[in-house]
């Protein structure tokens, strides 16, 4: 099994999100990835949400410097 991750690094916003995100399976990570778009960042728990952050996972683990933004 491959660990995944999500980095809101890659995602410019108004707060600066530092925050990477790793699990070691897509269903965990997914929850965490939402627990944390609703409460720091005041998305909608959507079904919309939901398939637009697993769009977003990678495999592996996070990089310890950000990643560049387009």
């Amino acid at each position: 099994m491959t660990r995944k991750y999500i980095d809101c690094r890659e995602f410019p916003s108004e707060m600066n999100c530092t925050v990477a995100i790793s699990a070691d399976s897509e269903k965990e990570l997914l929850e965490a990835a939402v627990q944390h778009a609703v409460t720091i960042h005041h998305h909608a728990d959507s079904p919309e949400l939901r398939a637009q952050l697993v769009t977003l996972f990678h495999e592996g683990t996070p990089p310890t410097e950000a990643p560049r933004t387009a």
